[in-house]
């Protein structure tokens, strides 16, 4: 899953791509890169970000999944808003991925009549709170929980556990503890056999395991995307797809 954020303040790429016909532009090469996904997101989820105007989100989002979908190319449109997945969806989107569980009030109901694919994360309290002073009793048990229970209430409400995939939410509302923990539990949340997705690239995390710079973070990244699929990731949301997949064929080839 390549990103492409047509944000002004998203923590690696922002402003880079706010421009409609650049984000097109982008998309279009992480899609020849080898992304089987292209997630489109308008309003940025960085530890401390604000909300965009629903106006503002769907101005930046729709134009590139409609550009994209003519092409033929699946899309992934990131968004915490009902309204967005509405017109997200009618533009021809494949996958919704929130980072709210699907919790806005609206949300399931804007997707559930729908056959797109959905990525349901944890979060502990908002992007603009999130990072604050993240605690758990147990951070793989109650992530894993809340998960689950966000997928029954979306099954209850009808929609196919097909069509559901499961992230942990690796940055958001934990530490760096917590993340580690999370990640070595990915087996046990892909053994309930549902696929998961993981988001890790160039994150905080990676700096301070490696002291690098948020532009500088590649080889951490690719590394940690590597590792995920390893340990069950059905899916990696990534920056750097070139590198990334140039990494997964040699690991397939040698395994």
């Amino acid at each position: 899953m390549g990103v492409v954020n047509v944000t002004r303040d998203s923590f690696s790429d922002g402003g880079k791509f706010v421009d409609v016909p650049r984000a097109i532009e982008h998309a279009l090469r992480l899609h020849e890169e080898g992304a089987n996904l292209v997630d489109v997101g308008g309003e940025s989820t960085r530890p401390g970000a604000a909300q965009v105007d629903e106006g503002v989100e769907l101005d930046r989002v729709i134009p590139v999944v409609e550009a994209l979908v003519a092409r033929d190319i699946d899309v992934s449109v990131d968004t915490m808003k009902p309204g967005v997945m509405r017109a997200a969806i009618g533009a021809g989107a494949a996958v919704i991925n929130d980072v709210n569980a699907f919790r806005a009030e609206g949300a399931i109901e804007a997707v559930a009549p729908s056959d797109v694919r959905l990525v349901v994360m944890h979060m502990q309290g908002t992007p603009a709170t999130m990072q604050k002073a993240p605690h758990y009793d147990d951070v793989v048990a109650e992530v894993e929980a809340f998960l689950l229970s966000r997928l029954s209430s979306l099954v209850s409400s009808g929609i196919s556990v097909e069509r559901i995939a499961l992230d942990p939410g690796f940055g958001f509302g934990k530490t760096v503890a917590h993340n580690k923990l999370l990640f070595r539990a990915l087996p046990r949340l892909a053994s309930h056999g549902y696929p998961v997705a993981v988001g890790l690239s160039r994150k905080k995390m990676l700096g301070d395991f490696t002291g690098r710079p948020v532009g500088e973070r590649t080889a951490a990244s690719v590394a940690a995307a590597l590792l995920a699929v390893q340990n069950g990731a059905s899916i990696v949301r990534v920056h750097d797809v070139k590198d990334t997949v140039d990494a997964m064929k040699t690991w397939m080839e040698l395994r």
